[in-house]
């Protein structure tokens, strides 16, 4: 028998709900806060969960993510009394199936509850069958990244077009071939397109190619890299950097899959696979007018979002040994044990330059340990090393002068860098939202002009930090 939580404070709404829910033959299970419903979730199970959003130790939709991360994986879905459109953005971008008011009509209920259950019967179905994913070159086993694992394999399983976003160094590429080599096209060949060094001369010759004689040089007619990517893959990386003219053009390719040669005129077919990756904020580009909506949503259809290096804590361990073992092979300098103290900096050091970075520091100790056998954090780029020293220094309390001559030291209480660097940072991101709304009188177009934040990233930010407009 399926079983349904509901996680409500209001016995008046239990009430109806648990008659819907047994007529549709499924168990209801009540709880009245947020911290027993996450323990009736995580240790006992369920298949979906009716939340309430204001509850009496929180705001539901701050435990979404984490249900969804419970064992059996439930779906959830929002029950409010007090809907709005802020708060249905927030619940979807976290995850929710859907977004209801307590007015809605008992039948929209049994209809959302009956689509999430088929939903669930359907995915149980095809895990009985699993698929073991060509991860080649991809470390990590935090939940982020399983979260990414899933996303590649239902984006390997279709033909839809596909945008990985990421920082800098979060492995773009590397997820992008994941996804070629687990889907039908594995095959055929991937070919990529690195958008920020297209010459802008040049850029639609190199995409689709020229025909003989077409301008000075051009003895031959040559094919462009979208005729080259037929029966596989195109992979546009940074695809933020197009121009708008390009953008263009490509738009009309996306649709039509046929494009022509620079200087010629017949339609020619290629039957691509389009994945495009990209570091930068496409929505804000599209409000800037400097990224096209149309090419937008057809390069959206999946959408696959890369954690950065510091949301993936468990993982730092296990990438430090992976790529010290690559490196050591690479350059032939034998095997290098990691002593405690390297360990403690490359765990507290925040990695804004995400596994590219972490991969560059680790080649550059290596190469300083030189025939050592162990690596120490002195062997580390002398910038991390400052940066966690500095981090905990000023961590650490101002002394009393008086104490200090008195027992001839300075009292020290240290914490790590990664842990003050995230205290101050969260304490200043929330007094500057309060001064944002403030300033704009808590209007949502004045805040985000004033910020230059993304709709998406300012309820994000608004959501962290429990702030309403």
């Amino acid at each position: 028998m399926e079983k349904i939580l509901i996680i409500d404070d209001d016995r008046a709404v239990f009430k109806p709900l648990s008659v819907l829910i047994q007529r549709m033959g499924c168990e209801a299970v009540w709880k009245r806060t947020l911290c027993e419903g996450l323990v009736e979730v995580e240790e006992k199970g369920c298949d979906a969960v009716l939340l309430d959003v204001h509850l009496p130790d929180g705001c539901g939709l701050d435990i979404i993510s984490r249900i969804h991360h419970a064992p059996m994986q439930p779906e959830v879905i929002i029950l409010t009394g007090y809907g709005n459109a802020d708060g249905a953005e927030i619940a979807i971008k976290n995850g929710a199936w859907d977004y209801l008011q307590k007015t809605a009509s008992p039948q929209n209920v049994t209809l959302s509850l009956k689509r999430v259950l088929e939903y669930r019967r359907e995915k149980i179905k095809q895990r009985k069958s699993p698929v073991a994913l060509n991860l080649d070159g991809i470390v990590g086993e935090s939940e982020p990244m399983k979260t990414c694992y899933n996303q590649v394999a239902a984006a390997a399983s279709g033909e839809a077009n596909v945008l990985i976003s990421g920082e800098t160094g979060t492995g773009k590429e590397i997820f992008a071939r994941a996804i070629h080599a687990n889907s039908s096209r594995s095959a055929s060949r991937m070919v990529v397109v690195d958008c920020a060094a297209l010459p802008e001369t040049l850029v639609e010759s190199l995409l689709f190619g020229h025909e003989k004689g077409v301008y000075t040089g051009a003895d031959r007619a040559r094919e462009g890299l979208v005729a080259q990517a037929d029966g596989g893959t195109l992979f546009l990386d940074e695809v933020g950097e197009l121009s708008l003219s390009i953008q263009k053009v490509f738009l009309r390719v996306l649709q039509e899959r046929t494009y022509r040669r620079v200087g010629g005129r017949k339609e020619l077919p290629s039957n691509f696979r389009l994945v495009a990756a990209t570091n930068r904020d496409l929505d804000q580009m599209v409000e800037a007018g400097s990224f096209r909506r149309d090419l937008l949503y057809r390069l959206r259809t999946v959408q696959l979002d890369l954690p950065p290096l510091r949301e993936r804590d468990a993982d730092v361990r296990k990438l430090t040994h992976h790529y010290l073992s690559v490196i050591s092979e690479r350059y032939e300098t034998g095997g290098k044990g990691v002593s405690p103290d390297f360990l403690e900096t490359i765990t507290n050091y925040a990695w804004p330059g995400n596994v590219r970075e972490l991969i560059n520091a680790l080649e550059t100790a290596v190469s300083n340990a030189g025939l050592e056998s162990t690596l120490y954090a002195r062997h580390l780029p002398q910038d991390i090393r400052l940066q966690v020293i500095q981090g905990t220094l000023k961590s650490q309390p101002v002394p009393n002068k008086a104490d200090s001559l008195a027992n001839g030291a300075y009292p020290i209480q240290l914490t790590t860098y990664k842990a003050f660097r995230k205290q101050v940072l969260f304490s200043a991101e929330k007094e500057y939202l309060k001064a944002l709304l403030d300033k704009s009188d808590s209007r949502l177009d004045q805040s985000l002009n004033i910020s230059g934040l993304s709709r998406s990233r300012f309820y994000d930010l608004m959501k962290q930090h429990k702030l309403s407009l």
